[in-house]
């Protein structure tokens, strides 16, 4: 097929709308790391058109296509220097995209499909984070559970500036992504800019290893109650299946008198993976989610489920939650009436389609998620019955001073170690960055608790010991002040 041909399939999409199907329609999660099929449908194989159907298109789009033609030929007669016809289709296919101003329609040549397909895979090497693109910026959804990314303090809504000193303002996620990811043993210095610090700093990552374990299990006691805890990392290829077995190993084996699905941080992943969740817990015949567009009313989809569980539950999500998780999270809620627990998720709810050009790759949003209850998910996120927030040193990055820590600084480095050292349960007179004689003295006495130096000032030691305590007290449940609120409604 001829890079013009392409050019032509392009305008049909856009200009003349819905005309062509793909083989097998991908519903793509959020950009970035892994990008992880949604969905994949069987559909007719698709056939090209012949050359009458060709022609009569072209007759169709008229002096839309024929001025695209001529620009070309003229550029390739008389540019003063010698073009690659080809390259000049591939950047009207680009610009064609790209006028629709929507970050996850793009259009992927050849070199860029195959990377793309490759970030399909059970693992990948990078740093375990998913990004897409949010008001022009490469932004963060979400960091994975227990990867490079999250191991360093990136949090969902950073701004990725620049990688390795080299600025993406104007990159697609694609293009970001490629620079982010690399060899396992390798470090990336990401450029971060963070809703609520006064300047932006780097943070440097080393690239690992990354699997998609999609679900983890733990059992909670409280007041003489056994509550199961399904963490849902990602939404992936083995999610259905891992969940029924853990999900049948709390309830059999176990004997939990209630549950808590913990969406938090789940940048989402296969549609049909959420939907297979949701029959644990839902009827057949009730709307679990729509699909809408401007020339459809919106679509209902039902399953095939196992019926409601005779136990209370209560779902967890957060600013990290997103797509296929705040599809569960709403379904949950407005057909069961469970409460969820959290804060306001990321709200990433298009559905986007891939078709293959020539080689490469067109991917086009095509529909948006609404929950049953009608309410858009894209930019607006589903909000929690149960508002909470986690302590303030949960939210915080390591600090990234270069420079020990001392008496008389004001910055928001110091600010990180006071919530710090307040979540480690020092009584602390400040949190707003003064270095003041009171932070000198609790400085002191944790370095004696520790024991360190004791010089009141936060040299390395210091820090790394105030550092690996503080991750030690983020993993405890009992700190975790969204599960025990999680755990608390559903015995309300």
């Amino acid at each position: 097929m001829s890079k013009k041909f392409v050019v032509l399939l392009v305008l049909v999409a856009f200009l003349v709308g819905g005309a062509i199907s793909a083989t097998a329609m991908n519903f793509l999660a959020d950009e970035g790391e892994p990008q992880v099929k949604e969905e994949e449908q069987e559909q007719e194989e698709v056939e090209m058109p012949d050359d009458e159907v060709h022609s009569d298109v072209q007759e169709e789009l008229g002096e839309e296509f024929t001025k695209i033609q001529q620009v070309i030929s003229m550029l390739d007669e008389y540019y003063i220097h010698e073009v690659d016809v080809d390259s000049l289709y591939e950047g009207a296919i680009e610009g064609v995209v790209s006028s629709l101003d929507d970050p996850f329609s793009e259009y992927m040549d050849a070199e860029m499909t195959q990377q793309f397909q490759q970030q399909l895979e059970s693992s990948f090497e990078g740093i375990g984070a998913e990004v897409t693109q949010r008001e022009g910026h490469i932004t963060i959804i979400s960091p994975l559970a227990d990867s490079p990314a999250e191991e360093s303090g990136i949090r969902p809504n950073d701004r990725i500036l620049a990688v390795d000193e080299e600025s993406v303002e104007d990159y697609t996620v694609n293009e970001a992504v490629q620079l982010i990811r690399g060899e396992k043993g390798t470090d990336v210095v990401l450029t971060i800019d963070r809703p609520g610090e006064d300047e932006p700093f780097d943070i440097s990552i080393t690239r690992d290893t990354i699997p998609l374990v999609t679900v983890r299990p733990h059992v909670e006691e409280t007041n003489g109650q056994t509550v199961g805890v399904l963490e849902i990392r990602s939404f992936g290829e083995g999610t259905a299946e891992e969940f029924a077995e853990e999900l049948a190993y709390l309830e059999d084996e176990v004997g939990i008198d209630g549950l808590v699905l913990d969406v938090r941080g789940n940048p989402g992943g296969l549609f049909d993976a959420v939907e297979n969740v949701l029959t644990h817990f839902m009827d057949g015949e009730e709307t679990y989610v729509y699909t809408d567009r401007h020339d459809m009313e919106p679509e209902p989809s039902t399953l095939d489920g196992q019926g409601v569980k005779d136990y209370p539950i209560s779902v967890l999500i957060n600013e990290g939650s997103a797509s296929a998780s705040e599809i569960l999270a709403a379904a949950l809620n407005e057909v069961n009436g469970y409460e969820v627990v959290g804060e306001t998720t990321f709200g990433k709810g298009t559905v986007q389609q891939t078709m293959p050009l020539d080689g490469g790759m067109l991917k086009m949003t095509v529909f948006d998620w609404l929950t049953p209850d009608g309410n858009r998910i894209e930019g607006q996120g589903v909000d929690p019955t149960v508002e909470q927030r986690q302590p303030e040193y949960f939210y915080s990055t390591l600090i990234q001073s270069e420079e020990p820590l001392e008496y008389d600084m004001n910055n928001s480095e110091v600010r990180k170690l006071q919530l710090m050292l307040e979540g480690l349960g020092y009584e602390i007179d400040r949190t707003d960055g003064y270095f003041d004689d009171n932070t000198v003295e609790v400085v002191e006495q944790f370095q004696s608790d520790e024991g360190l130096d004791v010089t009141g000032v936060v040299d390395e030691p210091t820090e790394e010991r105030i550092e690996e305590l503080i991750l030690d007290a983020v993993m405890e449940p009992e700190n975790d002040l969204q599960l025990q609120r999680a755990i608390e409604v559903i015995f309300e």
